[in-house]
């Protein structure tokens, strides 16, 4: 039987439950934001503190209705690769859409992360509309 890399298991708590985030970040971790190509206010996010924030942001902004069904994790002592479905209501709209999550890692802490959905611009739409009649 082949060990699962610790890594490994860092992801698959934080797909679980994005917001024990802050439990696996370096200090000095930066976001990639997933709408970043399409909305020119999605810059990086940096520092633990601030990516923390915005994990949690983003789970309060579905209402805790924002589920991560993981298909695959892949990782190394580097990098790592989470493929799935992300699954959530914004207000009253429904939303499901692939992602790739990718992240690399120094010394066992999260210090970098780029999300990725398969349609950006729809992601965008539907936020801003949540932001709009929140």
């Amino acid at each position: 039987m082949t060990a699962v890399h610790p890594n490994v298991e860092t992801l698959r708590a934080v797909y679980r439950d994005l917001t024990c985030i802050g439990d696996h970040l370096d200090e000095h971790a930066v976001l990639h934001p997933a709408t970043r190509a399409v909305d020119p206010d999605a810059g990086e996010v940096r520092g633990a503190a601030a990516v923390q924030r915005w994990e949690v942001d983003l789970v309060d902004s579905t209402d805790a209705t924002l589920v991560m069904d993981v298909q695959h994790i892949t990782a190394n002592d580097h990098f790592g690769a989470v493929l799935g479905t992300l699954r959530a209501r914004f207000g009253d709209q429904e939303f499901t859409e692939a992602f790739c999550g990718l992240w690399r890692f120094r010394d066992g802490r999260i210090v970098e992360h780029w999300e990725n959905i398969y349609d950006p611009r729809r992601l965008a739409a539907i936020a801003s509309a949540d932001r709009r009649s929140g």
